[in-house]
């Protein structure tokens, strides 16, 4: 008899990945804005490297991690850098709550992408489940005023720029998931981001405290967790199935908000996190049709 929840176990990896992500993504909040979001990244990466290098060296050392398809990878990590980069800038020049709704259109892409460039196949009830997400995402950006204020067009284009960049980076996991394993994944995507990152964190390098230092490097180890979920979950099912799961962001930092910041959330955002979880759990009973 075949499993009711065929994607369950890759879901509940995405959603863990989210989870953790969530926490890493507001660290500039967490550490009041002490570091800079070049030296915060690299930071992170640095913190990363020693736990890769050790799970690698366990693992058959790093010529059994040697990848072939290295400018992959490459590109996965200046997708990943420039996202980030992307969307900070653009929330420092628009309200947050507009370039995040605008960000939030990379799991629309991702899917748009998995049917497009791996021709999976989204069946009617996963189309449904999409459009759920969506519409709970919406209820949750609009009910906090988003675009509101009106919108300064450049600051909008670079958010749509970091959707853009997310949702390749999505892309470009679900490939090299599927195949090399998540080692090597972690591996390269961390030592391209400290190259990426290098020069322009020294150039905004700035003095911080030991407490600080130690957070920003302690997010590599989490990092490394994060990036793991990722893979295995993008890994397990098609990326029309797994990308809208992105939308979960918003519960998880709806509830960061209240417990580390003391943000109440409104009733349009609990609405919009019932529809949201409502549209994860069907697509976790979805099979999606053969790719073709």
């Amino acid at each position: 008899m075949s499993s009711p929840t065929p994607h369950l176990h890759a879901v509940l990896w995405v959603l863990l990945s989210t989870l953790i992500w969530t926490v890493i993504f507001a660290a500039g909040k967490l550490t009041s804005g002490a570091l800079g979001v070049f030296q915060l990244t690299l930071l992170r990466y640095l913190g990363a490297l020693p736990v890769i290098a050790l799970l690698v060296l366990r693992h058959g050392g790093f010529r059994q991690h040697r990848s072939q398809r290295p400018l992959s990878h490459l590109a996965r990590a200046i997708c990943g850098c420039g996202a980030a980069v992307a969307i900070t800038w653009a929330s420092t020049r628009m309200p947050l709550i507009d370039a995040t709704a605008i960000g939030m259109l990379s799991g629309v892409i991702a899917t748009l992408l998995g049917a497009v460039v791996l021709r999976e196949t989204m069946r009617g009830n996963q189309i449904v489940a999409v459009a759920l997400s969506l519409l709970g995402a919406g209820i949750v950006v609009i009910g906090k005023g988003a675009f509101q204020t009106g919108l300064v067009l450049l600051p909008a284009l670079i958010a749509l720029l970091s959707a853009l960049l997310m949702a390749t980076e999505g892309l470009l996991i679900s490939t090299l998931g599927r195949q090399e394993t998540a080692r090597t994944v972690m591996l390269y995507v961390t030592c391209f981001g400290v190259c990426l990152m290098l020069v322009p964190a020294t150039l905004q390098w700035q003095q911080v405290t030991a407490k600080d230092m130690g957070f920003a490097l302690a997010l590599g180890p989490l990092s490394v967790l994060g990036q793991y979920c990722t893979i295995r979950g993008y890994r397990m099912a098609p990326l029309s199935v797994v990308a809208p799961l992105d939308y979960t962001w918003l519960i998880f930092a709806a509830l960061l908000g209240l417990v580390a910041f003391n943000e109440h959330p409104s009733a349009s955002t609990w609405a919009g996190c019932a529809a949201i979880a409502l549209g994860g759990w069907m697509l976790t009973r979805t099979r999606a049709a053969p790719s073709s």
